[in-house]
């Protein structure tokens, strides 16, 4: 992707010796890595492991974006940071770590953050744009960048126990941000993780893994997750995987796109617009729902509620609850069309960490009506129906 391929010091080749041992990536690739630019936007959660790793890997220019200061409450999870850096900018911090991991590359910090003004300019210096922030109006402003300047975009997220990653290249014919989420969600359905808190380790798993993707588009060496949302359950140590394509009518970056600049009124939000009114029974809808308040609805108003689960074939074979109708979390976007809008849709998987990221995702369809049934089937074998097989 890098325009140059620089020669490495003998030195270089003995600290990226690892990397030379693998057919994947070789002395070419690592003279990719070394000519490579790319921008860490959040030197936060997120942040600190993806840049570390892309320090070690010998990424020849590597960007940080951060306005913030280090704060206390940062060191569960922050890694780039230390107790002496309170109060430090994250960039100043999270600079020194850098160059003090791997003296030969060049840090560039960029401590006005990435804003409206200055994110086409900064995007258009850097090859691959690697997003650890963790506000929605800072991602549609960082993908519409990306878009724009037609830059691949690594996106992470987390909640609580469970983070998603992928890639979103839409010049490359890939889908964008705003494909998978056309809109935010309403203000107040998904708090951040300072409202919902978040396992530090977490963080360490999905930087890590953005960090792998962008060192594989680097390289060029194995499959990216363009199109596919890769979504990790902490608590049970599962990986799955929800297909996604661009949109014909994405704002953002289809033929019929209207984001044609970063005007300020895109990013301003704070509950997003709604295609359709909320009544006031659509509006105290909750995102989330015990699974004996799920068989209550189910039961005392079967014909305005359904119930959808997200699970893989194998495991509805395994046991199912009656009535539930199945669609793996993956196919769920080619259902949008015949998923009842004027239904409370009741969303369930195993445990409930795919059914809320598909609650998630209808509520930014527009689905007002969706809830995630907290605790999945294995709850409901556990306190509602014992003679579901539990595995």
């Amino acid at each position: 992707m890098a325009a140059a391929s620089p020669s490495l010091s003998p030195a270089e080749l003995t600290r990226y010796s690892r990397h030379l041992m693998l057919s994947e990536i070789g002395l070419a690739g690592q003279q990719q890595l070394a000519a490579a630019r790319v921008l860490v936007i959040g030197a936060g959660g997120l942040g600190s492991p993806a840049a570390l790793y892309l320090a070690a890997a010998g990424i020849g220019t590597l960007g940080i974006a951060d306005f913030d200061r280090v704060e206390a409450h940062n060191l569960q999870r922050q890694l780039l940071h230390d107790d002496a850096s309170l109060g430090q900018p994250k960039v100043a911090s999270a600079a020194a770590r850098l160059r003090q991991t791997n003296p030969f590359i060049r840090v560039v910090e960029h401590a006005e953050g990435i804003t409206i003004d200055n994110a086409l300019t900064i995007f258009a210096a850097y090859d691959i744009i690697v997003d650890g922030t963790d506000t929605f109006h800072t991602r549609y402003l960082n993908n519409d960048a990306a878009t724009l300047t037609g830059r691949p975009l690594v996106y992470g997220s987390i909640y609580k126990f469970e983070g998603q990653v992928t890639v979103f290249d839409p010049k490359r014919g890939a889908p964008c941000y705003r494909c998978l989420f056309p809109e935010p969600p309403a203000a107040g359905t998904v708090p951040n993780c300072g409202e919902a808190g978040v396992i530090g380790a977490l963080c360490g798993v999905i930087g890590s893994l953005q960090a792998l993707e962008a060192i594989k588009l680097i390289s060029g060496c194995g499959e990216s997750l363009c199109g596919r949302l890769l979504i990790y359950d902490a608590l049970n140590q599962k990986f799955s995987d929800l297909k996604f394509s661009r949109s014909p009518t994405c704002r953002s970056c289809s033929d019929s796109r209207t984001i044609t600049a970063l005007d300020p009124a895109h990013y301003t939000f704070s509950c997003p617009p709604l295609s359709n009114p909320i009544t006031m029974s659509e509006a105290i809808v909750p995102l989330e729902i015990s699974v004996e308040e799920s068989h209550r609805l189910l039961s005392a108003a079967p014909a305005e509620t359904c119930l959808i689960d997200v699970r893989e074939p194998h495991e509805f074979a395994i046991c199912c609850i009656p009535g539930a109708q199945p669609i793996p979390m993956r196919q769920i976007p080619e259902h949008l069309s015949v998923l009842p809008r004027d239904k409370h849709l009741l969303i369930h998987c195993h445990h409930g960490g795919r059914s809320l990221r598909v609650t998630e995702y209808l509520r930014s369809q527009g689905f007002t009506r969706v809830s995630n049934v907290s605790g999945g089937i294995d709850a409901w074998a556990e306190r509602l129906d014992a003679s579901l097989a539990r595995y």
